[in-house]
């Protein structure tokens, strides 16, 4: 009997050290913190989202503004090597391409070699890389006026070839697109690789370009029609749409399905959160105690919701959360014990046991 009650004695003082599952103490996280970078656990109040709301509005302000905005109203395509150009001269049939059934302009056209330059009839090799299709026609007509009296003439890209753009990541077919006569901006290049992907992460795009890297936020477009993230591409450029699934909510702690949650859109309240994990359990949940963990481990950034009342709800369908948040539901406190003697249960029985098989073997002995 002595050996059953030391050990419940041992159970009641020390049960707090041996609580299964997750833990957390406020204090000692605070304690974590220095006077340089304090670690402070943040109520969730009216105050935190009205932060957030300003926030939000500096994040916008400070989104990438596409360089080449100015010159989308006077943009012409300047040609390239490798382009072919087709060049028509009215009224004179042996300076044009064939026409025919079997005939296509890009096959029979002028090449634009890797210099930049290209032959044409009467007038010789031409430098034409980095100039406008009108500006090589003034210089076509230019050459010709020795040969013919006030040439009337068109040119064309009858093949473009020489300037291109990649397309890669979640969108539904990753491919290279010539950049044409027609500006490309960001948005009809993902059109024309047929959309996003299911998992497309719109809030972050890459725009890699000469070597830097710009995260253009394109959920900012389709939303708010913030023209200023669907930049206008440029030859080389890479687009690429990243996977939501690098940016996830963690939901743990006491809520009825602990899981990780993809944000849809790029946004995902705290009531969305424990709303999609099915809620607090309510045998074992204390609503009092509901925090977002967020930033890296030695420099937290930690809020609370005091959701013992329902009204608090409220507050957590205007929290946002941000990717890789870690959202936290407190045990109660009776729940820790509750668990604490359900696993220790059966060594206590075990015990019970052994003493009353022995209090039998002595009784045995002595005759009783």
């Amino acid at each position: 009997m002595g050996i059953a009650l030391a050990a419940l004695a041992l159970l009641a003082t020390g049960c707090r050290s041996v609580y299964p599952g997750l833990q957390f103490q406020q204090g000692a996280l605070e304690s974590r913190g220095t006077a340089e970078q304090p670690i402070e656990v943040v109520p969730i109040s009216p105050k935190v989202l009205v932060e957030q709301a300003d926030a939000r509005v500096r994040a916008a302000g400070a989104r990438p503004k596409d360089p080449l905005a100015d010159q989308a109203a006077s943009w012409q395509y300047r040609i390239a090597p490798y382009d072919v150009v087709s060049v028509i001269v009215w009224d004179h049939p042996e300076l044009t391409i064939p026409a025919g059934e079997f005939r296509a302009a890009e096959t029979f056209g002028n090449a634009v070699q890797a210099d930049g330059t290209m032959f044409y009839p009467h007038v010789g090799v031409l430098a034409v890389g980095g100039k406008t299709l009108p500006e090589v026609r003034v210089l076509i007509a230019d050459r010709l006026r020795k040969y013919i009296e006030n040439p009337q003439l068109d040119v064309r890209i009858a093949a473009f070839r020489g300037q291109r753009v990649e397309v890669t990541g979640e969108v539904v077919q990753p491919t290279t697109l010539p950049i044409t006569d027609v500006p490309l901006r960001v948005q009809d290049a993902i059109a024309a690789c047929r959309g996003l992907g299911p998992n497309a992460w719109t809030r972050g795009v890459a725009l890699t370009r000469e070597g830097r890297t710009y995260r253009l936020d394109l959920q900012a477009f389709y939303d708010e029609g913030d023209r200023s993230q669907n930049w206008l591409l440029q030859d080389g450029d890479v687009v690429h749409v990243p996977s939501r699934e690098e940016n996830k909510v963690f939901v743990l702690g006491e809520v009825t399905r602990q899981s990780s949650k993809l944000m849809v859109r790029g946004r995902m309240s705290l009531a969305e959160a424990i709303g999609d994990s099915e809620g607090f359990v309510p045998a074992t949940s204390n609503p009092g105690e509901v925090y977002v963990f967020r930033g890296r481990y030695d420099a937290p950034r930690v809020y609370r919701l005091n959701a013992s009342n329902a009204d608090a709800m409220l507050l957590a369908t205007q929290f946002q959360l941000e990717p890789l948040d870690v959202v936290y539901v407190a045990p109660y406190g009776l729940a820790n014990w509750n668990r604490v003697v359900t696993q220790i249960l059966p060594t206590i029985q075990g015990i019970w046991q052994s003493v009353d098989l022995a209090n039998r073997g002595v009784n045995a002995v002595q005759g009783k």
